[in-house]
């Protein structure tokens, strides 16, 4: 049976575990910060160090933030800043992420096929019931998105760095910092606004809230969201590394 070691790089932290064929974890899942700041070369350090604390895989799937084409970095909100996210940003950090092929350094690193994605489409990939148009939106240090339809990863769209209030993004907008500054309560309200304006936008069969901050949203305004709303568990991150290599063309 093959084994996937499925690694969920985050803003704050990165965590991984090896799953079986079934997306059975077959190890306890391990976290370390993500350190900052964080080159390429760091990057492929920091994953082949935590792999190198877990049983040994066949393959591995990594989801880190930002804009991937092909397992190219295109873009990566996060990684580019001197002391982590919403710090300044470092110009040789740009330069050095943009079109990195993370894909093939990885694969190199590990001696095994890796599959890179977006943070949230790996998360969608543990969620997915592969019918109809599903939208996956995390909630963490930032926003993730993540399209599938008929059970299909659409291409990217990186809707975090859209404005959507007086020029603030919706990374920033429903972002941890935000959720901090206003509590779990108005927070919850503002989720709920977003999901009710993007719903004419997207026309989905189903949303789901994942990250490690969808557990914090108020029951009450999830209830307010409708039936075609469902908040699912952040272990989605790790879980859905298996089932990703199917859901991809």
């Amino acid at each position: 049976m093959v084994t996937t070691l499925a690694i969920d790089c985050g803003g704050g932290g990165i965590k991984a575990s090896v799953l079986d064929g079934a997306g059975t974890m077959r190890a306890r899942p391990i976290r370390v910060p993500t350190p900052y700041p964080l080159p390429p070369a760091l990057f492929v350090k920091t994953l082949l160090a935590l792999g190198g604390q877990l049983p040994p895989a066949d393959r591995a799937t990594v989801g880190m933030p930002g804009m991937l084409r092909h397992g190219v970095v295109v873009a990566t909100p996060h990684y580019v800043t001197r002391a982590g996210p919403r710090s300044r940003v470092d110009a040789d950090l740009v330069t050095e992420w943009s079109g990195f092929d993370v894909r093939g350094a990885l694969s190199d690193a590990f001696g095994v096929p890796v599959l890179v994605l977006n943070d949230a489409e790996v998360h969608g990939a543990g969620v997915v019931a592969g019918t109809g148009l599903e939208l996956v939106l995390t909630l963490g240090t930032g926003l993730g998105c993540a399209l599938f339809d008929g059970g299909r990863l659409a291409p990217h769209l990186e809707l975090s760095q859209a404005p959507v209030r007086w020029g603030t993004s919706y990374d920033t907008y429903i972002g941890e910092t935000e959720r901090r500054r206003l509590g779990d309560a108005f927070w919850s309200r503002r989720v709920r606004t977003v999901v009710d304006t993007l719903r004419p936008v997207f026309c989905w069969d189903r949303l789901y809230l994942g990250g490690g901050n969808s557990r914090l949203i108020r029951a009450e305004q999830v209830a307010k969201m409708g039936d075609d709303v469902v908040v699912v568990p952040n272990t989605a991150g790790i879980v859905g590394g298996v089932r990703a290599w199917s859901l991809v063309d």
